[in-house]
């Protein structure tokens, strides 16, 4: 490689006196100006109100000496007294995370009105039904109980897997810490950190608080996981480091502002545990499901005690058995145990495609999400730069190779920044960065020369050569050889075009040593070539995101990286550039503009940019107010917050401890992708839970109907006992519907209520009457008798005692064995024989029917009033259930094409107008109607804290909403107040 002959020429480096110096617009932060308190500094003991008031102090901006004046420190550090004073006062530097008491936990499982109807009933049999020369109904009291533990067992060990998300940022704060203290330097456990105090790190460091710096060399932080920033930020004296980001570069000396739950960190694990008490998206639908019932039941307990003890003038204990009946078979006491173990299994079935479940409801969440938000660094995209080869601009006889040896050259191969390892990188191998020459003189990268330089021999022709690389304007000042008005107009154009694409400019320049003192001046520095730098998107995401959108999720893009790269990353990955500052979350849209509101706008956006933690937990707030279910995925403690507002969190591969604990999902490969699976995963998940929901409102509308038109029209007394024995073996084999076969829905899924109540009333009604025209038969007429030659006790040919004991037997039978096939239609779409369950059911409903028949047959059981029955009579029922159960899949199709039809009419219709009327396509899943019960169900977490605190198992720790102002006024709130509260004794 060699260089064109270009002479000097004198005109070249003469320029015009008025012409103007040139600007080149590339990316850096805007300086912010060192500011004075506007207080009186000498008296330190500030209010409030003032430390609030950004007009008057800043921590993050006023000048150190007034950081000093505030905190009551100086350059030497505190003395070890005063640290433990302080340490008293503002706390240790960690987040504190708060307890669960296990047994309140466990306890908290039978808190809800499912489980109270329950309670009630076993109280109902112990205390109630004791009178009349009768003892205490211990058989169904402790069966209840029993009931009522297992279901609360399986419960308590599901939710006592998860993960805490305040601990896990708590880890994840750096251990230890350099700290001067009685005017010397030590190392310290970082939770002894106090404000005040003098610290020290440098490369390769975690940055173990929050701190201005009082000197810095050549310092470079890495603020991606907290400000999703993709390149890391040079800082001089008087600049702001951030808890938690780690140095790149240099080595520098702060003095702490702020530690713990103050400190920037720590203000994302309080956003993160500010929704402790709010209720869960599954835990709504359960508070409706178990209305439906629980109004269901009270109806007709309500009918029976007017009926049986005002109509048919019941004795106490006979009336009371009816009761039970409906209390404990109408009750789907096992409906949140059934969805915990489905959900539990189905995180177990996603671990497969590497994505580890923290909270296993979100399982049934992603199923219905329809908005993805998507972090950008780390995320979409590899949070490694790279040069982009393909608009390399290239200004001398060199090729794009050429520039990109050259450029690399002028890098550092050993400790490295993020500029010379992706340089470096871009080469086939990184070996050649020092192959052929000789280096001679290095000038590494510095905030004020902003240029890295090498000087160095050409081992192939012995020539002393130099190259230098970085910032376009300083480059091409320093450029003399080629500099024409025509060049500078061109570079100024493709600075500008990669600016407005979001692309990073690193200018090459080269030039010609004479002689050998490679100290010694060039032959003028030559524009070469400016290589575009960004962020690459990972290989997967394009495709991720194409197959989000087939499966009806919007991707929207949200990062704290500038504007013009969000757009360029959402060009690249075909995801569109309609992408907004984070300003207008706050300003709202401008005048004039094709959005109405604010709301509209963040529905139409493809993206945000420069947000910050309160930004994105915003968004997913708002599009959650708008009916939407949100999936956020991310990889930094920035993203903590929304995370865990999200209906569903997602950690994605390589994610910090902060982003993993806040997440309700982490990804354990790289990419996306596996959020595909998840989401088609979650959907069949979603398909079983439905199945379930459908089956178990149809069982409550058939007992209670059932049981309580038999009482009405015959005084038939059921045995409570059978109506426990049949809701064992109905649980038992409903749990393997945690492994059946379904077919995930395309487009994403939501709890239709009224469907699935009006599919359980018209299946409980059509069972309803399979039993009673079985009993009517038997007790009206000989037909069996004379059909089959079937008896009942001691040889009747018809039930002339409506309660005879093997009657009771065959309602049992029957009720157990149709009740029982019902799933099989519930779970299909179509022909209940046209998609094959899972074997696993299949197996359970046989044995269950066979424990069924062996019941029927031998049991004779004196305490409940049963009586086994014959061979001939098991043959009738079951014959009698086929006969009854081949038109349920009618009545299935009839009821898709009435009223299942009209009420998806009708929300389309509901829909319709409310886009009309606000003139935003608003897609509201049925789910987040509100439930005027919900409540009942979102208070077993606040009865946990309520009971914790009288019982004195530990206090919560948390930041309020209108807390969350400019960061900086926070931490002088915290910081400034105590000491002025508390002012040295030094001072005093």
């Amino acid at each position: 490689m060699s260089d064109p002959n270009v002479e000097k020429e004198a005109g070249s480096t003469q320029e015009p006196p008025e012409k103007k110096k040139r600007e080149y617009k590339d990316f850096g932060h805007e300086e912010e100006k060192a500011t004075h308190a506007k207080v009186d500094m000498s008296q330190i003991q500030l209010k409030a109100e003032d430390l609030y008031d950004k007009d008057k102090v800043d921590l993050e901006t006023i000048v150190v000496d007034d950081v000093f004046k505030l905190l009551q420190c100086d350059e030497n550090g505190l003395s070890s007294e005063e640290a433990q004073r302080r340490l008293e006062l503002f706390g240790p530097n960690r987040l504190e995370s708060e307890e669960q008491n296990a047994f309140l936990q466990f306890l908290s499982f039978m808190w809800n009105p499912l489980s109270w109807v329950m309670e009630g009933a076993a109280l109902v049999a112990i205390v109630l039904s004791n009178g009349e020369h009768r003892p205490p109904d211990w058989e169904d009291f402790v069966g209840i109980v029993l009931l009522l533990f297992i279901n609360s067992a399986i419960g308590f060990y599901e939710e006592r897997n998860a993960g805490n998300a305040v601990k896990a940022l708590m880890d994840s704060l750096a251990p230890k810490a350099k700290v001067k203290r009685n005017g010397s330097w030590s190392e310290i456990e970082s939770a002894d950190l106090v404000p005040g105090d003098m610290i020290a790190f440098k490369i390769g460091d975690i940055v173990p608080a929050d701190c201005r710096l009082t000197e810095a060399i050549n310092v470079s932080i890495d603020q991606a996981a907290l400000t999703g920033e993709s390149l890391p930020q040079g800082k001089k004296n008087g600049d702001q480091c951030f808890s938690g980001s780690t140095c790149k570069q240099g080595e520098a000396e702060g003095v702490v502002i702020s530690t713990g739950a103050n400190t920037f960190f720590g203000r994302a694990a309080s956003l993160v545990g500010q929704d402790d008490d709010t209720t869960g998206h599954l835990q709504k639908i359960l508070a409706q499901i178990g209305s439906f019932c629980l109004v269901s039941i009270g109806i007709f307990v309500i009918a029976e005690i007017f009926c049986l003890y005002a109509g048919f003038r019941y004795n106490y204990r006979r009336g009371l058995d009816n009761i039970l009946v409906l209390l404990i078979g109408g009750i789907p006491i096992a409906m949140p145990t059934v969805l915990s173990v489905t959900l539990a299994v189905g995180a177990q079935q996603l671990a497969k495609y590497k994505a580890i479940v923290t909270r296993i409801t979100a399982i049934e969440e992603l199923a219905a999400v329809t908005i993805l938000c998507s972090d950008k660094t780390g995320t979409l995209t590899t949070n490694k730069l790279t040069i982009d080869r393909e608009t390399i601009r290239i200004y001398g006889p060199f090729s794009i190779e050429d520039v990109i040896l050259l450029a690399a050259y002028a890098s550092r191969t050993e400790n490295q920044d993020a500029i010379d390892t992706c340089v470096v990188a871009s080469l086939d191998d990184p070996a050649r960065a020092r192959a052929g020459i000789t280096l001679l003189d290095f000038k590494p990268f510095n905030p004020v020369d902003k240029r890295t330089e090498i000087t160095y021999r050409e081992e192939s022709s012995g020539k002393l050569k130099r190259v230098t690389k970085g910032m376009t304007g300083i480059i091409i000042e320093l450029c003399s050889r080629n500099k024409t008005e025509e060049l500078e107009n061109k570079l100024e154009a493709d600075v500008e075009e990669f600016a407005a694409r979001g692309l990073r400019a690193l200018a090459v320049a080269y030039e010609e040593v004479d002689g050998d003192d490679p100290e010694g001046e060039g032959n003028g520095f030559e524009l070469i070539g400016l290589l575009p730098i960004f962020d690459p998107p990972r290989e997967d995401t394009k495709q991720t995101i194409d197959d989000a959108l087939l499966l009806g999720v919007k991707v929207k893009m949200v990062t704290g990286d500038q504007l013009a790269i969000a757009k360029e990353t959402g060009r690249r990955l075909g995801l569109g550039d309609h992408m907004y500052p984070a300003k207008v979350l706050k300003d709202g849209p401008e005048p004039g503009s094709r959005f109405a509101n604010l709301d509209e706008m963040i529905l139409d956006a493809d993206g945000f940019a420069g947000v910050f933690p309160e930004h994105k937990y915003e968004i997913v707030k708002r599009l959650q107010g708008l009916g939407h279910l949100c999936a956020m995925t991310g990889d930094g403690a920035n993203d903590a917050p929304a995370l865990s507002r999200a209906n569903v969190g997602i950690a994605v591969e390589g994610a910090t401890d902060a982003a993993r604990g806040a997440a309700d999902i982490v990804l354990t490969e790289p990419g996306l992708s596996t959020i595909v699976h998840a989401i088609r995963g979650s959907r069949v998940i979603f398909q079983r839970m439905r199945n379930y929901s459908i089956y178990a409102c149809a069982v409550t509308i058939r007992i209670v109907v059932c049981f309580a038109i038999l009482a009405f029209a015959f005084k038939f007394d059921f045995p409570p006992f059978m109506v426990l024995i049949i809701a064992l073996l109905n649980d038992g084999t409903i749990m393997t519907l945690s492994v059946d076969r379904v077919l995930p829905s395309l487009t994403p899924d939501s709890w239709d209520l009224a469907e699935i109540f009006s599919f359980a009333v018209a299946y409980g009604i059509y069972l309803t009457a399979s039993t009673i025209a079985l009993v009517a038969i038997i007790i009206k007429t000989t037909f069996f008798y004379d059909k089959f030659g079937v008896t009942l006790t001691n040889g009747a040919t018809m039930a002339i005692d409506h309660n005879d004991p093997q009657l009771h037997m065959i309602v049992y039978l029957q009720v157990a064995i149709i009740s029982q096939a019902l799933i099989f239609v519930t779970r299909s779409h179509g022909f209940f024989f046209m998609e094959r369950p899972s074997f696993a059911l299949f197996f359970a409903f046989c044995i269950a029917q066979l424990v069924s028949s062996i019941i029927a047959a031998y049991a004779n059981w004196g305490f409940t009033n049963i009586h086994a029955i014959s061979g001939g009579w098991i043959g009738i029922v079951w014959v009698w259930n086929i006969i009854w159960f081949f038109p349920l899949d009618l009545i299935k199709f009839a009821m898709k094409a009435t009223i299942i039809k009209s009420l998806r009419a009708r929300h389309e219709a509901q829909l319709a107008q409310q886009t009309k009327q606000s003139g935003v396509p608003i897609t509201r899943t049925q789910s987040r109607a509100a439930s005027i019960h919900e409540s009942l169900y979102s208070n077993r977490v606040s009865f946990i804290r309520r009971a914790a605190r009288k019982v004195g198992f530990g206090q919560k720790v948390s930041m309020k909403p209108e807390e969350l102002q400019r960061f900086s006024s926070i931490q002088a709130q915290r910081t400034g107040t105590v000491l002025a509260r508390n002012p040295s004794r030094q001072a005093a």
